[in-house]
């Protein structure tokens, strides 16, 4: 199994933090948009590492198809062909308060996005005369001294995050893999996600062949009490904060626990973190995360995605893992024997 870390956003720090996490045996860096840009880090991390490199996610919404594909295009030159642009949307007080952007239709909204920047690529690959006409996005102006040309290596996957099913049916629709959002659970992603990826393959004709299902998870690891307890509570932190919002609820409910989401909800309108992170137990955090060693995280990895994946991506929201610890834990989802 493939695993992708996170590198840091923090400017002075990506160079050090890459490599750092190259030397734990990871495949992959993932920036997430979070307080700082989601393209510039993996800029750095190309020439820093020689590891594998994704958005996870950039914002599709506010940003033009045009610019996401100008981005996405020159990564993949100056990675020699290591990057994949993973699209996904937000809530729509993020999209409208935060970004100053127009809120709707996520799913149909970003699958245009992607269904734009592919179009993009093709007109600069030489395969087709750009003439983009969707709901949300037109491109149709490509004179030759904005046309980059032909990518050296091939223009770069284009990859979309989803949760709930009409998303995660849209992704498997048009994007070129499923980037599954880490506050999940093996009910959900078993009873949910699997099925809407399976129609979403059979309304555009595609089978699963070729078509990467990339897990995502929150892990508390720690090999000494203390270390779990500092964990734990980050992931807690972090469970709390997905739980109190509305598009996050589906996976409380399949787990039994939809009234939770009401009182998080209640409670992050006023303010109340602490609050929230006291009504997390340990049990939802084994259910929607995984705790414990290396080893029992990535045997916890397994048993909840089966061989559905071959891909993770690993979050350690809220704390700094042990860097040996770390790499134990890419060693043991490595070891397909484990």
């Amino acid at each position: 199994m493939k695993v992708h870390l996170q590198v840091t956003g923090a400017p002075r720090q990506i160079t050090t933090d890459a490599r750092e996490l190259a030397e734990t045996g990871a495949d992959g860096l993932f920036t997430f948009e979070g307080p700082h840009d989601v393209f510039f880090p993996l800029v750095v991390a190309a020439g820093a590492t020689s590891l594998e490199l994704m958005t996870n996610v950039a914002i599709a919404g506010p940003r033009s198809p045009m610019h996401l594909a100008h981005a996405a295009y020159d990564l993949q030159v100056y990675s020699e062909g290591r990057f994949r642009l993973g699209l996904g949307s937000q809530i729509r007080a993020h999209i409208e308060k935060r970004y100053g952007s127009t809120w709707g239709a996520p799913a149909e909204r970003t699958a245009e996005s992607v269904a734009a920047v592919r179009a993009i690529f093709d007109a600069w690959e030489g395969r087709a005369r750009l003439n983009f006409r969707g709901k949300y996005y037109t491109h149709t102006l490509l004179p030759p001294t904005f046309d980059p040309g032909p990518n050296p290596f091939g223009p770069p996957p284009v990859l979309m995050g989803a949760l709930g099913p009409v998303m995660t049916r849209k992704a498997a629709e048009v994007a070129d893999g499923l980037l599954v959002m880490p506050f999940n659970s093996e009910r959900h992603f078993t009873e949910r996600t699997l099925p809407a990826v399976a129609e979403g393959l059979r309304r555009s004709g595609r089978t699963p062949d070729g078509f990467p299902v990339i897990a995502q998870v929150m892990v508390a690891l720690g090999r000494t009490e203390e270390a779990l307890t500092a964990a734990m509570g980050g992931v807690s932190s972090l469970i709390a904060f997905y739980g109190s919002t509305p598009a996050y609820r589906p996976v409380l409910e399949v787990e039994g626990w939809e009234q939770l989401h009401f009182t998080l909800n209640a409670l992050s309108k006023t303010g109340g973190f602490a609050e929230m992170r006291a009504l997390v137990t340990e049990e939802m955090v084994r259910t929607i995360g995984v705790a414990g060693t290396p080893e029992e995280c990535a045997a916890q990895i397994r048993t909840r995605f089966g061989a559905e994946i071959e891909e993770v991506c690993c979050y350690f929201p809220g704390y700094a893992p042990n860097a040996a610890d770390v790499a134990d834990l890419v060693e043991a989802l490595h070891d397909r024997e484990d």
